[in-house]
């Protein structure tokens, strides 16, 4: 997913804002969680981020849709942060602000986020081998991968990490 600057200027206060409340009430952990399953979720369904996205599509439909298809999955401030940006037209946005949110999360704390894209999934031992050569390359005890297939590269990945390419 890309992420356009302007939209992060929308996103970021709903992202704060939620990152607080997910503090507040104790659910940070949960609602974390929460939002790095949808991340990969949305991902891996476009239909529904363009059925989330049509302004043809009613607020009711969009939050029908997410009610049967996620409520039993998220936590319930999760829930309801999903219907709050139905509510307001924001749910455009959605994708944006999970990003923004885990950037607040893993920004203030000591997990190191790394976006890997590769031409083919990697096995379980070389993600253990990739894990523990991050971790040394980087002074870090813990780190979180982001996976994506990128179809475009021929062979190999590319490893970002804080905006930056690092290969």
């Amino acid at each position: 997913m890309s992420i356009i600057p302007a939209t992060l200027k929308v996103a970021d206060p709903y992202a704060r804002t939620f990152y607080n409340v997910s503090i507040s009430v104790g659910r940070s952990f949960e609602i974390t969680r929460d939002f790095q399953n949808l991340e990969v979720f949305f991902s891996q369904t476009p239909d529904l981020i363009k059925y989330l996205e049509n302004p043809l599509i009613s607020s009711a439909e969009k939050k029908e849709i997410l009610e049967k298809t996620l409520t039993s999955q998220v936590d319930k401030h999760t829930m309801k942060f999903l219907i709050i940006l139905v509510e307001r037209n924001r749910i455009n946005l959605v994708r944006t602000i999970i990003y923004s949110f885990l950037q607040l999360v893993y920004s203030s704390s000591v997990i190191k986020l790394f976006k890997i894209s590769s031409a083919s999934p990697f096995t379980t031992k070389q993600l253990n081998q990739l894990t523990n050569k991050l971790k040394k390359l980087t002074n870090t005890s813990e780190i979180q991968l982001v996976m994506s297939i990128d179809t475009s590269l021929i062979g190999g990945f590319t490893i970002e990490t804080n905006s930056k390419l690092l290969i």
